[in-house]
C-alpha cells in the first residue's frame, strides 16, 4: 500500500513570459546529482531553456532523459590538478561559442572560475553561484596548504563577481556572507515529495549510509560499530575515493556478512532502498568546517522516506531536530558511541515510532515543492 502525495505544479505566476537561456555547470557526470536534477527541472518547468553541462567519465552510465538539455565533456585525466585545468579550458572554450546565454549557474568553486571569467567577457550574462559546500574547508584540503590557497584565490576572485549567491543551509550562508561580503540565499537540498511504501521492513534491519564514500565521513567508525550491533546490516550506497580501504577494513574485521557495498544507485532505486531501511546514518568528522556547517541531502532523504537517522551534533542538525525530533544526535564519533545509540533505539520501539511520526511531519515543511518556489523567486527576480 502506498500513501499518495500529489506533485504540486509550479503556480502559473511563475510561468515566465520572458524565456531565459540558463546554462548550469558541474564537474560530475550528471546522472546522480539530485540537487541539480531538481533545480534544472524546476527552471525548465517554469518555461526557461535550461542546459546542464558536466563531464563524462569512462565509468559513466548513459544519461537519463530529462526536461532540460544535458551535455558531458570528455576530459582525460579524470582527476587531479590536470583534470581541473583541462576541464576549465574545455568548458570556457565551449561557453564562449554559445550565443544564447542569459544566466550562467556555477555550482561550487570547481566551475566558478570558468563562469566568472566568461561573464567578465560577456557583460550581458548574469552569474549565479551555488555553494553546495564550504569548498575551501573540505577535508581533502587538510594538510595541503598550496592547493587550499589556490581554491581560496578562486573564491575571492569569483564570488564577488556573482550577481546572486545561493547555498544549502542557514549556518553556512551566514559564514559565507560574512567572509565574502555577499548575501547568500538559502535553497535547502531537500527531496521532491514521493509516495511511501508501507510494506514490512526486511530482517536483518538495514542501517543505511548513502552518499560519497570519501575521507572524513565517519564510515570506518560505522563499519567497526557493526561488531557490537546484532540483527542488522550496514549498507553502503555510493562510490568514492576510499572504497578500496573500506573493503580491506571489512575483510580484516571479518564483517563481510554485516557490511554490504551496494555501489551507485540511480535516484529511483535509492529511494526504494531508503524506504526499506530501518535507520539512516549521517556521520562526519568535526575537524572539517565544511562538515561542521553541513546540512547533507541524505539527512532529508532519510526524512522523506520516513526513517529516523543518526547524525552528528552539529549546528544545522541540532537546529532541525530540536523542532522535529526525528533522529539522534551523536557527540562522539567512535564505534562504541555509534553502537550505543543504535542499540538503545533498537530496544525502544516507542521512541523509534515517535521519530517516524516526526519525520512525516517534517517532510511537509522540508521538501522541494517549498524550496523550488524560493528558487524561482530568486533566479527570476
Amino acid at each position: 500500500m502506498k500513501a499518495s502525495w500529489k506533485k504540486k505544479a509550479i503556480p502559473t505566476s511563475y510561468m515566465t513570459k520572458s524565456k531565459q537561456h540558463i546554462v548550469c555547470t558541474v564537474t560530475n557526470d550528471l546522472v546522480y546529482d539530485q540537487r541539480m536534477i531538481r533545480i534544472c527541472t524546476a527552471l525548465a518547468e517554469a518555461g526557461h531553456q535550461v542546459l546542464l553541462v558536466g563531464r563524462e567519465k569512462t565509468s559513466s552510465p548513459p544519461l537519463t532523459e530529462r526536461p532540460y538539455q544535458q551535455i558531458r565533456l570528455k576530459i582525460q585525466p579524470e582527476k587531479g590538478k590536470f583534470f581541473y585545468s583541462l576541464f576549465h579550458r574545455a568548458l570556457k572554450k565551449w561557453l564562449l561559442t554559445q550565443q544564447k546565454i542569459n544566466i550562467l549557474y556555477a555550482v561550487d568553486l570547481d566551475t566558478l572560475l570558468t563562469c566568472a571569467q566568461v561573464t567578465q567577457r560577456r557583460k550581458d550574462i548574469r552569474l549565479i553561484y551555488d555553494a553546495h559546500e564550504y569548498f575551501t574547508e573540505v577535508p581533502e584540503l587538510i594538510g595541503r596548504p598550496i592547493v587550499k590557497k589556490i581554491w581560496q584565490y578562486i573564491a575571492h576572485y569569483g564570488i564577488p563577481k556573482a550577481d546572486i549567491c545561493l547555498t544549502v543551509s542557514e549556518t553556512l550562508g551566514e559564514v559565507l556572507s560574512q567572509k565574502y561580503g555577499k548575501p547568500f540565499h538559502i535553497i535547502r537540498n531537500v527531496p521532491t515529495p514521493k509516495p511511501i511504501s508501507h510494506t514490512p521492513k526486511p530482517e536483518p534491519k538495514i542501517i543505511l549510509y548513502q552518499g560519497v564514500l570519501n575521507k572524513g565521513r565517519g564510515i570506518e567508525a560505522g563499519i567497526l560499530a557493526m561488531h557490537h550491533i546484532e540483527n542488522a546490516q550496514l549498507w553502503l550506497v555510493g562510490m568514492g575515493d576510499i572504497i578500496p580501504q573500506l573493503k580491506t577494513l571489512v575483510a580484516q574485521e571479518n564483517l563481510s556478512q554485516k557490511v554490504i557495498f551496494k555501489g551507485h544507485l540511480r535516484p529511483d532505486q535509492l529511494a526504494l532502498v531508503t524506504q526499506q531501511s530501518w535507520l539512516g546514518i549521517n556521520l562526519l568528522e568535526g575537524q572539517s568546517l565544511n562538515y561542521f556547517y553541513s546540512l547533507a541531502n541524505k539527512f532529508f532523504d532519510y526524512m522523506m522516506a520516513g526513517i529516523p537517522s543518526l547524525n552528528m551534533n552539529f549546528p544545522e542538525y541540532r537546529r532541525i531536530i530540536a523542532d522535529y525530533p526525528m533522529g539522534l544526535l551523536l557527540s562522539e564519533l567512535t564505534p562504541g558511541a555509534i553502537a550505543e545509540k543504535i542499540n538503545a533505539l533498537m530496544n525502544d520501539p516507542i521512541t523509534y515510532q515517535n521519530m517516524v511520526t516526526q519525520a512525516h511531519k517534517a517532510k511537509t515543511v522540508f521538501n522541494w515543492d517549498v524550496e523550488k518556489i524560493k528558487l524561482l523567486d530568486i533566479v527570476t527576480a
